[in-house]
């Protein structure tokens, strides 16, 4: 994986697995942007543009730097010795809009190893959850290990909050797959996730086709979630009223007997 400004094009897929199965996938593209360096000439920067990124919309949400709070999270985790570059893969703003239902840091040791993911999870209630992803031993993370931890973040009204989630993380070359699945407490599948696509150089001309051929993406986004709950609602689904969020913002999952492997 190039660890430099990027633009990742590729597919998200969602499916709900229990009560009633429902599945959906759509077009999107991301930016790929090293966290302590993220401004480009053909990207507005905490700025109006067609397409944007925004300090304020990670992290704290505050505007502030977010290479000092991706290092903070590292040093309490222990991590800070081993990471030396981290590449944040996140939605743009598209004409001043913005939604990312999850957004991923990866961190990298300095031979390009895959250390630890963080990944910042949001609802569309305004809140956010981080789930950081790293083996017990600090190992590499290969591409066939499902790093485990529990559910403790509200996200769907039509699904509970518990049970827990399985991250997996794959980087061939210019190829990234990301998929999340959500196993109830008896460790049957509730949800099936997917991130899958290609890394290419971020220019303006990348810019410009990714923006028409996937015009409004962000909105393309939050109108989908709308969209699909508005089926599950027909289909019966029961709603789930939004339980008060923990004061935890940080969930671990580095257990050694949470790592699993598949063939």
């Amino acid at each position: 994986m190039e660890l430099s400004h990027q633009l990742l094009q590729g597919r998200v897929m969602h499916r709900r697995h229990e009560t009633k199965d429902n599945a959906f996938s759509y077009g999107i593209y991301y930016l790929s942007l090293p966290a302590h360096a993220r401004a480009h000439p053909d990207l507005a920067h905490n700025r109006a543009g067609a397409i944007s990124f925004h300090d304020a919309d990670h992290g704290p949400k505050t505007g502030a730097d977010l290479g000092v709070w991706i290092d903070s999270i590292l040093k309490d985790a222990d991590l800070d010795g081993i990471i030396d570059k981290v590449q944040l893969i996140a939605m743009p703003r598209v004409l001043g809009y913005v939604f990312n239902p999850v957004s991923f840091w990866m961190c990298f040791d300095a031979q390009r190893e895959l250390r630890a993911v963080i990944c910042e999870v949001n609802n569309t209630f305004g809140e956010t959850h981080n789930y950081l992803c790293a083996h017990a031993d600090q190992s590499p993370i290969d591409g066939a290990d499902w790093l485990c931890a529990e559910k403790v973040f509200h996200v769907s009204p039509f699904m509970s909050r518990d049970g827990q989630y399985k991250f997996r993380f794959s980087i061939q070359g210019d190829k990234i797959g990301i998929w999340i699945n959500l196993l109830d407490d008896t460790g049957a599948l509730k949800l099936t996730t997917a991130l899958t696509g290609r890394l290419s150089p971020l220019t303006k001309s990348a810019l410009h086709r990714a923006f028409w051929r996937y015009p409004l993406v962000t909105l393309k986004a939050i109108t989908l979630i709308h969209w699909q709950a508005l089926k599950l609602f027909l289909k019966g689904i029961k709603y789930i009223s939004k339980p008060p969020q923990t004061s935890q913002v940080l969930t671990y999952a580095k257990s050694k007997e949470f790592a699993q492997h598949t063939d």
